[in-house]
């Protein structure tokens, strides 16, 4: 059988408000929960009045507490909005809470207006940044010896993660990890 996965936005009806949407969103997850759906992904979209997931990983959590086995994660993290550390402690947090139910889908689109992005980010650099923020996001999750690069080292992230890059995504990555013109510093880890 083919897995099915469902992807919200809670959004906001109108008449509704924040709460009714996330009320409706944790709805639609316990049905697909019960119907046997794989995952249920919630996107992240910023400073948008008619969507209640701005809060991603807060979200993730809520579903994730009100639902029994169906995995939950982001689709996705839009990283260029977010420093890689925070992403590890927030996924790495609920990873923690909710073992082997959590997902982590990552995106390099700014997921706003431009506005928005740099108040979320404020040294935004943009997608050109993103292939060197998933090899530290992935780094945060891993063991790592103290002669490494990570400028980061004393704050590690307790939790552990399991992140895999399905096909094609994992070929994907591959070819823009290597050619990104800082990979000799992870090699030299």
């Amino acid at each position: 059988m083919i897995p099915f996965s469902v992807l919200d936005l809670s959004p906001i009806v109108e008449g509704g408000d924040a709460r009714r949407a996330l009320d409706e969103t944790l709805a639609l997850a316990q049905a697909a929960d019960r119907l046997g759906y794989e995952r249920f992904w919630l996107a992240e979209h910023h400073n948008m009045p008619g969507i209640a997931s701005a809060a991603t990983a807060i979200v993730i959590g809520h579903v994730a507490a009100g639902t029994q086995r169906i995995r939950v994660g982001s689709g996705g993290v839009m990283l260029p909005n977010h420093a890689p550390l925070v992403v590890a402690e927030q996924f790495g947090t609920l990873e923690t809470l909710f073992p082997g139910r959590i997902d982590v889908g990552l995106g390099r689109a700014p997921g706003t207006d431009g506005a928005t992005a740099r108040a979320l980010r404020r040294y935004f650099d943009g997608a050109d940044q993103f292939p060197r923020d998933v090899v530290e996001l992935i780094q945060w999750f891993e063991p790592v010896p103290l002669s490494s690069w990570q400028p980061f080292m004393k704050l590690r992230v307790r939790a552990e993660l399991v992140y895999r890059f399905d096909p094609p995504t994992d070929a994907i990555y591959k070819i823009q990890v290597a050619h990104w013109p800082g990979q000799d510093i992870l090699e030299e880890a």
